[in-house]
Formats: C-alpha cells, structure tokens, sequence
C-alpha cells in the first residue's frame, strides 16, 4: 500500500461528512489494542472484603474505626 493510496473508500453511497466521521472514528478505535483491566479487587473497598487485610476486623469498636482514614 503506498502513502497516496485511501485507507478506505466509499463503494456506493454518497456519505455525509458525519457518517464519514463516524467510519473513520470507528476503524480508528477498532484498531487500538485492548487495556488490559485491573485484576478484580484491585480498589481499597475490594481489599477490605480480603481475609488478613489490614482493616479493622470485628470487635467492639470496628464499626467506628472502619470510617476512619489509613
């Protein structure tokens, strides 16, 4: 494919300056790689369910301690 020839061209139709947009923005997220998401758990409210975690545990003033800041 050399630097002059289109990407893509328009077979049939007459697009709009919009519809063309929307092509070209969709090819263009289609072709990014996909992120990878962050393990499950990985947000300070997913750690406080985990077993040895550093959050207050039960006892008799847990429900107090577990608002305060770390």
């Amino acid at each position: 494919m050399s630097a002059d020839e289109p990407l893509f061209r328009v077979v049939r139709g007459v697009p709009t300056t919009e519809e063309l947009a929307a092509l070209v923005g969709a090819i263009l997220v289609r072709s990014r790689p996909a992120t990878v998401p962050s393990p499950a758990g990985s947000s300070t409210w997913g750690r406080s369910g985990r077993p040895g975690s550093a959050f207050p545990t039960a006892g008799p003033d847990a429900w107090r301690t577990s608002g305060l800041p770390r």
